[in-house]
């Protein structure tokens, strides 16, 4: 077994004890520089959560034979300090130690997330719409979340423009949901990417949609905003955005919203009525991001 394997088994192998916490072990793995180092640690220890029984060499062993399974199965397994892993997700504070894809996976993706609500108006959908053709005839990947409504509407204008889409979902990549976008799911992982953070078979649940939303957010240099409830996982994304320091474009129907309001008054923060404020916004805010030669730029805080 490689060494890449087997610091990558290594790293599966923390993350499957129970009630583990996945940043603490990201930040443990960096601070010490191996992932088979803190599991040498862990292993053995009075307080570990592993079965007396168990031993490093049979752990990696069973993590590896996962690795190579998912593989097998046409799924990409990153490593945080994989050299392929995102770039501009190692410098926000929930990024994924592992992250699962199928698809076309790019250390440097310029991308612009587009959001909003499942329950998406008529004007709503044609915005995003419009707003993900004119990004995907530009060059620039559209990053959204695989729901119904502004999201759906979002990838399918990006594929119709001929462009890249990028769906980040809050279930295992095995999975499908919402299941009447099965077929754009696997269009997706065919021509674009698909990515999630969670273990392959994981249901959906309440707390996988916000954490969705933090790595959409991190994978984005800016989020659009189209519509949004106040608990909407849009808003949520929008304040996450916000605390990456990534800027966020607010339409005149998410400003009906009392939260949409408090954003507004902060920095990085545009407020557009109609689609051709919306374009000029989002086009000023492209003009200050990095092309992909100069994407590098990004923190990088990989395992070599």
């Amino acid at each position: 077994m490689d060494t890449a394997m087997v610091e990558r088994a290594a790293l599966v192998a923390l993350l499957r004890r129970p009630r583990v916490n996945w940043s603490e072990t990201a930040l443990d793995i960096q601070e010490n520089g191996s992932a088979r180092a803190v599991l040498d640690r862990t292993v053995g220890h009075s307080d570990t959560l592993f079965p007396d029984g168990d031993s490093t060499a049979g752990l990696i062993d069973a993590a590896a034979a996962e690795v190579v399974g998912w593989q097998a199965d046409g799924i990409g397994v990153h490593a945080f300090f994989d050299a392929a892993y995102p770039a501009q997700l190692l410098g926000i504070r929930e990024m994924p130690p592992l992250l699962f894809s199928r698809g076309d996976l790019r250390l440097h993706d310029r991308a612009v997330a587009v959001v909003g609500s499942r329950k998406a108006s008529t004007d709503g959908l044609r915005i995003a719409r419009a707003v993900a053709t004119t990004l995907a005839g530009r060059g620039v990947t559209v990053v959204s979340g695989l729901a119904t409504g502004i999201d759906t509407a979002a990838h399918s204008a990006a594929l119709e423009a001929g462009g890249r889409t990028v769906a980040v979902i809050g279930t295992g990549i095995r999975r499908y949901y919402p299941p009447e976008n099965r077929r754009l799911q696997d269009h997706i992982a065919d021509v674009g990417l698909l990515i999630s953070q969670f273990w392959p078979d994981a249901p959906p649940s309440r707390q996988s949609f916000p954490m969705r939303n933090a790595v959409m957010s991190g994978y984005a240099v800016a989020t659009v905003v189209v519509e949004a409830g106040e608990t909407s996982g849009a808003r949520i994304q929008a304040r996450l955005a916000l605390q990456h320091g990534r800027p966020v474009v607010l339409t005149s129907q998410v400003m009906q919203c009392d939260c949409a309001r408090a954003f507004a008054e902060k920095p990085g923060v545009y407020v557009v009525h109609g689609t051709a404020q919306l374009l000029e916004a989002v086009d000023d805010i492209l003009s200050y991001q990095p092309t992909e030669a100069g994407l590098e730029n990004f923190p990088d805080f990989a395992l070599r």
